[in-house]
């Protein structure tokens, strides 16, 4: 996001409070223990990792897809089509966060076994971070690379060249297990900016860099609203026709191969609300290739040779893939998360909608018993008192963002 303030405030929450708050939630919503634990994990450590975009944010839409049934609680991946190395998974619009999981774990089993597996995950609901799963494969020692499309949800992207938008931020992701260190993780939209950094300038009223955005009329526009008031603009592809060209192969890739379908006006909702994702995943056990000893040693030979190069002015050290998101990670757990007054509303307002009972709250108050989030009685839950305060403090003039103040609620 571009440079200078912004006239909304911000709340830093601990992680475990978050997690908590997350996790209650999706219980008050129907999720089972299980689900709403993985859906918490993986939305926290995105924003713990830095990219809030992914983070609990969107928690607001996934109930809303909840609630009209875009998105199947406690619903599991299932195998529609197997051929051993070659494996389709259909989601069934169930939780990303519980159905990219299961199939990734179905992709290492095989790869173990195989020396490799594809693997075709169609009609999920969200998956969110995709680094999160190439990691579940770096842990398993695995290599993988990830193409994923988007579709349901109204176009965000313009081609290169083009000033309608035509398909959605489409990431790509490959991780690189590394012996006794974190992987190499390379994870990014194929689009400048993730939608999910839009919508949180959206929230902070602040001004996008230049450079990421269009307006309707197909000139550059640094203001986020383009992307929620009508006439609509777009996000640019990153890369010029590199980042525009390698959008429509992860788009023809996870969802012409897979079978889950492309982004097109087939496919597009006219309420646009639905966020269902197809991902082709590669995993493949580098033992299959042959010398694991020599893997892990080029891997880390290469990894220190690209380091060691002299940093530019104003950079303190080169960084391979993964490594700025664990700086912020190290800075978030010791400092809390920061969410915007805006987001943080968003979630107290999802909080009351699905009536977060007192006894499911991440920070009850002793002595009190029993009641609903939204109730005007001692029964409401601390989370809420806690976050309206904030949200009071972060509204008056004290907390304010300020060129030269950098004062924070905290919770």
């Amino acid at each position: 996001m571009a440079a200078g303030h912004s006239s909304v405030g911000e709340v830093r929450v601990k992680p475990d409070r978050l997690h908590a708050f997350a996790m209650a939630i999706c219980r008050a919503d129907g999720s089972s223990a299980e689900e709403a634990k993985l859906v918490a994990d993986h939305l926290v450590l995105a924003n713990l990792f830095g990219h809030d975009s992914h983070g609990v944010g969107m928690m607001p839409a996934y109930i809303q897809n909840t609630t009209t049934g875009r998105c199947v609680r406690n619903h599991h991946a299932k195998i529609s089509r197997d051929n051993g190395a070659v494996v389709v998974v259909d989601g069934g619009a169930g939780y990303g966060q519980v159905v990219a999981k299961e199939a990734m774990d179905i992709g290492i089993e095989r790869a173990k076994k195989h020396g490799v597996c594809v693997v075709g995950l169609v009609n999920a609901h969200h998956i969110g971070r995709i680094g999160h799963w190439a990691e579940q494969c770096a842990r398993a020692g695995l290599v993988s690379t990830h193409w994923v499309n988007v579709h349901g949800h109204k176009s965000l992207v313009a081609p290169f060249g083009g000033v309608e938008p035509r398909f959605t931020t489409n990431p790509y992701c490959t991780a690189i297990p590394r012996k006794g260190k974190e992987p190499i993780v390379l994870d990014f939209a194929t689009s400048q900016v993730a939608m999910g950094k839009v919508r949180v300038a959206n929230n902070k009223r602040v001004q996008m860099d230049p450079g990421l955005l269009i307006d309707a009329a197909g000139q550059p526009t640094t203001e986020p609203g383009v992307m929620y008031n009508p006439p609509f603009g777009a996000i640019l592809p990153f890369g010029l026709h590199k980042g525009g060209g390698l959008a429509v192969i992860c788009d023809l890739l996870a969802g012409a191969l897979t079978g889950g379908r492309t982004h097109s006006p087939r496919t597009i909702k006219k309420d646009g609300h639905d966020i269902i994702n197809n991902m082709l995943s590669v995993i493949i056990d580098p033992a299959a290739m042959g010398s694991t000893e020599l893997f892990e040693d080029e891997v880390e030979t290469f990894t220190n040779w690209v380091k060691s190069a002299r940093p530019q002015v104003g950079v303190a050290e080169v960084l391979a893939p993964g490594e700025p998101e664990r700086a912020r990670r190290a800075d978030r757990e010791k400092n809390g998360v920061p969410i915007d007054t805006a987001t943080w509303q968003q979630l107290i307002e999802v909080a009351r909608k699905v009536r977060l009972r007192h006894r499911d709250s991440p920070c009850r108050r002793r002595g009190v018993t029993g009641g609903t989030i939204g109730e005007d009685d001692h029964g409401k839950d601390e989370a809420l008192l806690l976050a309206g305060l904030a949200l009071r403090r972060a509204k008056s003039g004290s907390l304010r963002w300020r060129p030269s103040s950098t004062r924070r609620w905290r919770w």
